[in-house]
């Protein structure tokens, strides 16, 4: 009796954290398992659970199907909950896993659908579609489709001819699947052979890692593909690696020398704090978030300029989904509009100065203006150094934030506004780009000292752009990733991570412009923001 009560309770609380999106990609996940009809009545993961036990798929003895339920839509802070980890849990897949790998590769691809995507796909599918089905999500849609037989295991045929119009890198996903499913053919009919050696065996030493704490991230080659729409997808792929100093530039070019360069430097003035760096099996510590106060944050939103500079029209939809997003993660958010170089500057003197930082677990700050390398613009169109206004924050300057991160995510760019498609406009000064020789890194606006993390829109040297009606390519995309990944207990390294996948998929709707983040940190620990009890603000309205 007891050990029944405490599993109900296990399922209880998994229930309890699990929000509207996750309960859909668990009945999507689960359609091979039950039947739509039995899915179609789900209204909670509760409801999920009940029917995985009535057919004996789940039981205290063996919640194995909810683990690789909770790992394949990525809510590993949960599988604790189970006794599980997510290292045990792919150990486990390979003989006890029960999601079809079709499915697991209809959710991977349903993940990488946009909006504008899906969009066209509804679109371009009007004929095929319920005429009440007007609005739906990207799993949504792939289950009416499999409900009218127009998608199944053995017939992918109109998902490949809509991947390739509405954006022909989604078809790596589905080829990918079919190229498994043909080596696993040849496999099971011809005769074992010896097990060929593991990817590890490979790849060169010390490929991954550099001595002491900097570490360099970059993204592939880009390579645009032209896309019928606003969107544009970056076939690179990003790789997260712990440490000092972190990088993710948009191109392996001359530009990234020049990155090489600034983050040598950093490392010779910074010691290394981390031990065994190439232990891949070694956690990092997290940042304690579980204080009587989240924190502060600032958001300083530069609209109108006194000078040449034109309006960031957009910029206040993106100031307001920046004060609803902190807001549900905990922050006590302060929203200051149009300001000049020198109040700029008073502001984070007086923000440094404030005793109540001591109560508090982390600080966040958020500019949006125009800008130039390195630095932003007040609006009377003076240079305020992105390294001074974080040099306020240091352990020295601001005692009470010390040992504790400190986020910083600037909106602008280094050129002036390039005049092209109705709706796209840049955030920028000058439209040329600059002498390689120019470029400052991230790593050179960062204070020489730990728990910092500094969130750039763009690379040196590149335009940023904003949408006039519904904010910047990278404040939304920071937005909506922190709604999306925090509920799962994603940290904010892997969290900018998407980001950059997100914004690199993007493009004007001539599909030639194009924006790649770059965040930096001097993080010692990994920053995971509590799960807040309310839903997220996207899914308030």
């Amino acid at each position: 009796m007891g050990d029944d009560i405490k599993f109900h309770q296990q399922l209880l609380v998994i229930d309890e954290n699990l929000g509207t999106e996750e309960v859909e990609a668990l009945k999507f996940l689960c359609s091979d398992l039950l039947s739509f009809k039995k899915l179609e009545a789900v209204e909670s993961a509760q409801d999920i659970f009940q029917h995985l036990m009535a057919k004996d798929l789940l039981n205290k003895e063996d919640t194995f199907i909810l683990a690789e339920l909770l790992y394949r839509i990525r809510c590993h802070f949960l599988l604790q909950k189970l006794g599980y980890t997510k290292e045990t849990v792919q150990e486990n897949l390979p003989w006890k896993g029960k999601v079809s790998r079709y499915r697991q590769m209809l959710y991977e691809l349903s993940e990488d659908i946009t909006s504008e995507d899906l969009k066209r796909a509804m679109f371009l599918l009007r004929d095929q579609l319920p005429k009440k089905l007007t609005n739906m999500s990207s799993l949504e849609l792939l289950t009416c489709l499999e409900k009218q037989d127009h998608l199944a295991e053995n017939n992918l045929e109109i998902l490949e001819k809509i991947c390739m119009d509405i954006s022909p890198d989604l078809l790596k996903t589905v080829n990918k699947y079919k190229m498994e499913r043909v080596s696993l053919a040849q496999q099971e009919s011809s005769l074992p052979v010896k097990e060929t050696a593991s990817f590890s065996h490979h790849i060169p030493e010390g490929l991954f890692h550099s001595g002491g704490d900097v570490r360099l991230l970059t993204s592939s080659q880009e390579t645009p593909i032209k896309s019928l729409g606003s969107n544009i997808y970056d076939s690179g792929s990003l790789r997260e690696h712990a440490g000092s100093v972190h990088f993710i530039p948009a191109r392996q070019d001359d530009k990234a020398v020049n990155v090489m360069q600034g983050i040598s430097e950093l490392s010779q003035e910074q010691p290394a704090t981390m031990s065994n760096p190439q232990s891949k099996t070694e956690k990092l510590m997290t940042y304690k978030m579980d204080g009587p106060h989240r924190g502060y944050c600032l958001i300083i939103n530069n609209f109108s300029f006194t000078g040449t500079l034109q309006k960031r029209r957009g910029s206040n939809k993106d100031a307001e989904m920046l004060a609803k997003v902190f807001t549900w993660l905990g922050l006590d958010v302060k929203t200051y509009t149009d300001k000049t170089s020198v109040e700029i500057k008073n502001l984070m003197q007086e923000w440094r100065s404030l005793t109540d930082h001591r109560d508090r677990d982390c600080f966040v700050c958020c500019i949006l203006s125009h800008g130039e390398l390195g630095l932003v613009y007040g609006t009377d169109e003076r240079e305020v150094p992105i390294r001074t206004i974080m040099s306020y924050f240091t352990a020295r300057q601001c005692p009470q934030l010390a040992e504790k991160p400190k986020l910083f995510f600037i909106q602008a760019c280094q050129g002036k506004e390039i005049q092209q498609a109705v709706y796209i406009e840049a955030d920028a000064q000058n439209p040329d780009l600059l002498p390689i020789q120019q470029l400052i890194s991230p790593s050179e606006s960062i204070p020489e000292e730990a728990d910092f993390l500094l969130g750039m829109a763009t690379v040196g040297g590149y335009a940023s752009f904003r949408h006039i009606q519904h904010g910047t390519w990278y404040i939304q995309a920071l937005c909506n990733k922190l709604q999306l990944l925090v509920p799962r207990g994603e940290d904010i390294l892997s969290i900018l991570t998407e980001v950059n996948e997100d914004v690199s998929k993007r493009a004007d709707t001539l599909g030639k412009k194009k924006q790649m983040p770059q965040p930096a940190y001097t993080l010692r620990k990994k920053l995971i923001f509590p799960v807040p009890r309310s839903p997220p603000p996207s899914q308030q309205q």
